[in-house]
């Protein structure tokens, strides 16, 4: 008898479906604008300064990037500021966010997950897959459970020799 015939790939025989949330991970580069560059002695934002400012920019530079706008200072900044950057990079960029390089992640991952097509999941047991190359923000994980939970027989987390249960269908 061939010590080969007898192995089985348990894994592989299990049904389950791994889904790598790596895989929805926007490649893009990241750029963070802080407007405190447009302040007026790192203080205030000068209206007529700004809209100049905005008026003259090069605003192809962000072209195919993923922007978090941010104000690092201590300053009152009036939200239509905000609203102007984004109106003048939005033409150019992926994506354009308020926030930090982490909540551009989430809105990033959250973006690519709603296009998944779901059905191809339905009553199946799921794995997320735990270990990433890449830092995959909590939230992904979060936004992934909350639209496989409906259609789904059961979600875990790990790699599929060693899961952490998460849901399981009562049926």
């Amino acid at each position: 008898m061939d010590i080969q015939e007898n192995i089985v790939n348990k894994v592989a025989a299990s049904g389950l479906i791994t889904l790598n949330l790596e895989n929805y991970y926007n490649q893009g580069e990241r750029v963070v604008y802080d407007i405190k560059v447009n302040l007026f002695h790192g203080l205030m934002l000068r209206e007529k300064d700004f809209r100049e400012f905005v008026k003259e920019h090069d605003w192809t530079a962000y072209t195919g990037k993923n922007i978090a706008i941010i104000c690092s200072a201590d300053a009152i900044v009036p939200t239509w500021a905000y609203m102007l950057l984004a109106n003048k990079m939005k033409p150019y960029a992926n994506e354009v966010v308020f926030g930090s390089v982490e909540a551009l992640e989430a809105v990033l991952f959250s973006k690519a997950l709603a296009k998944i097509d779901l059905a191809q999941y339905q009553d199946e047991r799921v794995v997320i897959k735990g270990c990433a190359d890449i830092d995959v923000p909590v939230s992904a994980y979060v936004e992934i459970t909350n639209l496989l939970t409906p259609i789904v027989k059961s979600i875990m987390y790990g790699e599929p020799c060693s899961t952490v249960p998460i849901f399981k269908r009562k049926d």
